[in-house]
């Protein structure tokens, strides 16, 4: 299993980042400040670092180039709410592997997440199929049955949610989170205008309601 350390000074970030890496099969540590990090991180099991830059301390970019100093090579992607042109280049430029502004989706950070880790391992898993139903998750092409389908950004990211955990119930407030990101309202109803796009393009027996908690992939 691989092994994540998500470092920001927000514990609201911090639960929302781990639940969804906890989600895709991951182990967390966390830290809320830039020393704390910098030394858990070079313990050496770390597989992937998730920073902050905004931090106590020391600031991201600090800790980013200890770790490039002492040769720490784990992927490192910079979350932040600093989204500048000048900030990404010296996030770049300071060794990391990738830069995602605040506010973020969630599920784009998990699909960066597992894109850094492929590169680190080498690993080629980047078809989900269930049943007729294929994401090609690189080419972010769908089909069903063999055929093609056009699905927006939002539609493949649920149908992934879906395909990776078939046979869990995702509650709506999980599934706002993953996709929607920081921004999403509890009170929406968009995740069951979205469940009925994917119902009318990949199949209607696919996802199952399931009253009074969410949907689950059958």
């Amino acid at each position: 299993m691989t092994r994540i350390l998500v470092v920001d000074d927000e514990p609201h970030i911090l639960a929302l980042v781990t639940r969804a890496l906890h989600a895709d099969g991951h182990e967390t540590v966390v830290a809320e400040d830039g020393q704390a990090a910098l030394d858990r991180a070079l313990e050496g099991d770390i597989d992937l670092v998730i920073l902050d830059v905004g931090l106590p301390s020391l600031d991201g970019f600090e800790v980013l180039r200890a770790l490039r100093a002492g040769g720490e090579r784990m992927p490192v992607i910079m979350l932040t709410a600093r989204s500048s042109t000048s900030d990404a280049v010296d996030g770049l430029d300071a060794g990391a592997s990738d830069y995602v502004p605040k506010p973020f989706s969630v599920a784009e950070l998990m699909a960066r997440v597992r894109s850094r880790l492929r590169e680190r391992t080498g690993a080629v898993t980047m078809v989900l199929s269930q049943g007729d139903v294929t994401l090609d998750i690189l080419a972010r092409r769908t089909t069903v049955a063999g055929r093609e389908v056009d699905l927006s950004a939002r539609e493949f990211a649920l149908a992934e949610q879906f395909l990776r955990h078939p046979g869990a119930v995702l509650t709506r407030e999980v599934l706002l989170s993953r996709i929607w990101g920081m921004d999403f309202d509890p009170g929406s109803n968009v995740v069951d205008v979205y469940v009925r796009y994917l119902r009318a393009k990949l199949g209607a027996d696919h996802i199952v309601t399931v009253r009074g908690e969410g949907y689950r992939w059958e």
